[in-house]
């Protein structure tokens, strides 16, 4: 699977979301490769519409209901109809205490995507965290146009991979090429999250294809 992190480029704002979401889902309907865009609370409900399968948040809050003013509620989310959430993402970084509070109490159904950076969390607070995925992105890879997990950190995210076992790892920060998608897939990973290599392309829908050729390139080796 490859998750789209729109985050709030200025290329995603209004329009810009929904133009991208429809290219998210005719790539998905061509190739066959899960895309899954992950968005900004503001356009959730559209892209959502547009897109008619699953849809992520960039983030949730801690607070489920009640007098909170401001934030973003998963339990809402999924009542609106959105399917999961992406919770410490790097730019949007959660105490250890305040994510696994969320996630005892994450509603049933919904997807919560668990941002990793480094393998000093897993020994320190997320060696028991069990969500329904987790994505490796180190921070100083995130946006990098040169090196990705796969040139710089494949023995760690190896390292993730089996220390999750049963839980799909994605590979993030830096992935650019279908041959980066095709190196994490071979060392275990499940998908990639990616966000400026599709939504900063002059031509998403060109970049979003050959990303997931990466897979039809994984699916080639295991057979040979």
């Amino acid at each position: 699977m490859i998750l789209v992190n729109f985050k709030i480029y200025k290329e995603t704002f209004g329009e810009g979301a929904v133009k991208l979401a429809r290219i998210c889902r005719e790539v998905m309907e061509e190739s066959k490769v899960e895309i899954i865009p992950v968005v900004a609370a503001l356009d959730a409900e559209r892209v959502k519409r547009e897109m008619k399968t699953r849809v992520f948040l960039q983030a949730v809050d801690e607070w489920e209901e009640g007098a909170k003013s401001g934030w973003v509620s998963a339990k809402q989310a999924k009542e609106m109809g959105i399917d999961g959430a992406i919770i410490n993402h790097s730019e949007h970084k959660l105490k250890p205490g305040t994510i696994k509070k969320m996630l005892r109490a994450w509603p049933k159904d919904f997807a919560a995507v668990v941002c990793l950076q480094t393998w000093g969390q897993v020994e320190g607070w997320a060696r028991n965290i069990r969500p329904t995925m987790i994505a490796y992105e180190p921070p100083e890879l995130i946006g990098n146009q040169k090196k990705s997990v796969a040139s710089e950190k494949p023995e760690m995210l190896l390292k993730m991979v089996k220390k999750f076992a049963g839980i799909p790892v994605l590979a993030g920060a830096g992935i650019r090429s279908k041959d980066e998608v095709a190196k994490v897939l071979k060392i275990g990973a499940k998908g990639v999250l990616l966000a400026s290599a599709v939504v900063k392309s002059t031509n998403p829908k060109e970049k979003l294809r050959e990303l997931t050729e990466g897979f039809l390139i994984s699916e080639r080796q295991e057979l040979t």
